[in-house]
């Protein structure tokens, strides 16, 4: 089957009897509320029906601009923050040759990222790295005044016109903004940069189908065509119905609901593949954001196996027993390596020696699968035919529909954030932003060493 499905047979045991069937009525409740608009947060569903409603030529004027400026800059710097810069990620980390920063001739442009942290030592060290090389800069803010974003922004900037003058820098920096409002529209009109427009009605986490995630990713050298195609077939299996037998974004939304309301507080999403971890990022940003409000919602966590095997498999098979995973199977790898034979066998590995190395990893995969269900981890499989940009845009649609739907089953607003204010708050008071005096002083009065 060339489309993204669903394995829920490892979790139904965790569950009551018929628990699903119950669910039913739940889910439908959610989808027509997003259908009708007239949920919490109803003001941000344009992700909603947006693939069928990007038009392709629209596609095609991103990435032909996108393809001029890869001709003046072989490195493309994403400045922003969430989902302003994670879309992007983990598109482009997926489908990019893992080790091609250290290829003789890349296949692709270089995408580093900037403004997602405040780190002094990473700033600058990019600094030094950009000075050597050609590069432009992407600016994704629809305000322009988020600090992490706004503060790399400002030294950027100033690098890249040092680098090669303003005139030229102009040419350099593109700005994915609000349309007509924001700090950031302001000076793109005012320095004429290229610019596209986050929509209204699309909340940052749900952007990654927008010029947000779609420039970087076609700079990247991919084809945006076939990401948007993925996400409109998609959009059409989940729009048409709720019902579990031919919606898999449904189920899955059903069933991480069940297993929450059984006690599973924690989901924990497995990968098996590297180029698959920022996946695990973005989906963490999207679902944490969206449910944990309110004293409710499944804390996102995330894994790499093998490699967590050694490190977290412990405490996933025996640790205390609030978690449930969600694997994210890729059945097509996109390249063949055989185990080669070894006369002396020191090591032996004769007996799987002419395997594809892709065989192992599917065994690794199904006997960690048997060894956790058997110590009482409930699990749910996400199959994807393989990492290419179809699927991608299935498996993105896919998350962001079970997101909303889980969100509204749960009682929430998936598409606000509140909670996240409350630390940029205490972080203006104690920078001393104006306006922000009287809970300074009162912020300072209760850290350690400060009183008296």
């Amino acid at each position: 089957m060339n489309k993204i499905s669903i394995d829920n047979s490892k979790a139904l045991p965790f569950l009551p009897a018929g628990a699903m069937e119950g669910m039913q009525t739940a889910v439908e409740a959610a989808h027509e509320t997003l259908m009708s608009g007239s949920g919490k947060g109803c003001d941000f569903l344009g992700w909603l029906r947006l693939p069928s409603s990007t038009e392709n030529r629209f596609l095609s004027e991103i990435q032909e601009n996108a393809m001029e400026l890869s001709r003046i800059a072989e490195v493309l710097v994403v400045v922003g923050i969430g989902g302003s810069y994670l879309g992007a990620r983990a598109v482009t980390e997926a489908l990019q040759h893992p080790f091609s920063q250290l290829q003789k001739k890349r296949d692709h442009p270089v995408i580093l990222y900037a403004g997602n942290n405040l780190s002094e030592d990473y700033h600058a060290e990019l600094l030094d790295v950009l000075s050597e090389c050609s590069w432009a800069m992407v600016v994704i803010s629809k305000s322009g005044t988020t600090t992490e974003p706004a503060v790399a922004f400002r030294l950027l900037k100033e690098q890249l016109e040092k680098q090669y003058g303003r005139e030229e820098a102009r040419k350099r920096i593109v700005a994915i903004t609000d349309a007509f409002h924001g700090a950031l529209r302001q000076m793109a009109e005012k320095e004429g940069y290229l610019t596209f427009v986050i929509p209204d009605d699309v909340g940052g986490r749900f952007s990654v189908l927008t010029p947000v995630g779609l420039f970087p990713v076609a700079f990247a050298g991919f084809d945006i065509h076939d990401l948007l195609d993925g996400a409109r077939d998609m959009q059409e299996i989940c729009l048409r119905t709720p019902d579990f037998t031919k919606n898999p974004a449904a189920v899955y939304a059903a069933t991480r609901n069940l297993l929450y309301q059984a006690g599973r507080k924690t989901e924990i999403m497995v990968t098996w593949q590297p180029h698959l971890v920022f996946l695990s990022e973005w989906w963490k940003q999207l679902y944490g954001e969206s449910e944990g409000k309110e004293g409710k919602g499944i804390f996102p966590a995330s894994v790499s196996f093998t490699t967590d095997l050694h490190s977290l498999g412990q405490y996933i098979q025996e640790g205390t027993p609030n978690h449930f995973e969600t694997v994210l199977n890729v059945k097509r790898p996109q390249r063949v390596l055989q185990i080669p034979p070894d006369p002396v066998d020191g090591d032996g590995l004769n007996y799987i020696a002419g395997r594809r190395l892709s065989e192992v990893n599917s065994n690794a995969q199904l006997g960690t699968l048997l060894a956790h269900v058997e110590g009482g981890v409930p699990n749910i499989r996400i199959n994807m035919p393989a990492v290419n940009e179809f699927h991608l845009g299935q498996l993105i649609y896919f998350y962001e529909y079970a997101c909303a739907v889980s969100g509204y089953v749960l009682g929430v607003n998936p598409f606000d954030q509140p909670g996240v204010e409350a630390y940029k708050r205490n972080m203006f008071a104690l920078l001393g932003k104006p306006g922000y005096e009287q809970q300074g002083k009162k912020l300072r009065g209760e850290l350690p060493g400060q009183k008296g």
